[in-house]
């Protein structure tokens, strides 16, 4: 008999729509002669779907946001034994959260951009996450101008801004405010922003070729994510060195981390081919724009034997 697969999207965030594009490639992508598939839309306070995933052997997560992202809806497939594709309840909290994640790599050597953290006040505005003042002259003295202010849980680069005046710090945190209750501001870094994907199995470790991501937009916004605003150059314009260090950093912040299935890492090469990370994404994007599946066509893999790769290595 045919095994029987969820994909999980939807969720709870506003990328669900995006979790939805994701599922319908992963689902055109999967061998329908091994498994039989699903998609399996999680809407907040639809607890239908949440039972309904009992009755599977296997899930593929590809919710971007809450609960998937985060290790809730992890935690419940453990409980209630239904293998999944992506890194377990730890990981996923701690990459969820961008600005401790970095800062827990930071301790292994990797270099991050200068940020501070904010937190909600309840009152529609934030300070510091010690008490401290959160006013736009101290946000600009700790991470100077311009810099980006955007949610520390969200992602499809919904609320983040680009900032370049002390005027427009206050109006980026309440934007960034609308995603979750916590606000990064990060230092800008000038230089060339790529990303790279991997997974891994029992028996292999796989790092797909390198991305170059460049936009004439002030970033990589949703516009230049999803409307085609972006070339996106795979094998990027980079030397075979820095390529390699790419590969290779990618795939020791997975074992770092601890992380399953595919991930992706994103990068700002800045002077000198130096690395820095901008974040980890644990269940990324599988839209037909998205990174991954580029990645993979130009390693000449097949993604449907890949997704078979990490079904398999769950499933045995």
């Amino acid at each position: 008999m045919k095994k029987k697969i969820a994909i999980v999207a939807g969720g709870y965030s506003s990328e669900h729509d995006v979790s939805l594009r994701s599922a319908e490639g992963i689902s055109q992508w999967i061998d329908r002669t091994r498994y039989d598939v699903d998609i399996v839309d999680l809407e907040k306070g639809d607890n239908s779907a949440l039972d309904r995933l009992r009755d599977y052997d296997f899930a593929y997560i590809t919710i971007h946001g809450t609960p998937g992202e985060n290790g809730l809806l992890q935690g419940y497939l453990d409980m209630i034994g239904v293998p999944y594709s992506c890194c377990g309840v730890l990981a996923a909290a701690l990459t969820f959260n961008k600005y401790a994640c970095n800062h827990y790599l930071q301790n292994f050597g990797i270099r991050i951009a200068k940020s501070i953290l904010l937190r909600s006040d309840g009152k529609g505005g934030a300070k510091l996450v010690d008490g401290g003042d959160a006013s736009a002259s101290k946000i600009v003295e700790e991470v100077g101008l311009p810099c980006f202010i955007k949610s520390n849980v969200g992602g499809s680069s919904f609320g983040c801004t680009k900032v370049k005046t002390e005027a427009d710090v206050i109006p980026a945190v309440e934007r960034a405010l609308k995603e979750g209750d916590e606000v990064i501001c990060e230092s800008f870094m000038k230089g060339t922003e790529v990303t790279c994907g991997v997974y891994k199995t029992s028996e292999k470790a796989v790092a797909f070729p390198v991305t170059e991501v460049v936009t004439s937009n002030e970033f990589f916004d949703y516009d230049a994510k999803y409307n085609g605003q972006v070339d996106e150059i795979t094998p990027a314009r980079i030397p075979d060195e820095v390529r390699d260090r790419l590969q290779a950093n990618t795939l020791r912040i997975y074992d770092i981390l601890g992380c399953n299935g595919i991930i992706r890492v994103d990068y700002i090469l800045t002077e000198g081919w130096t690395l820095n990370l901008l974040e980890v994404n644990t269940t990324p994007g599988m839209t037909a724009t998205s990174f991954i599946p580029q990645q993979v066509r130009a390693a000449g893999l097949d993604i449907s034997e890949v997704l078979t790769d990490i079904i398999e290595n769950k499933l045995k």
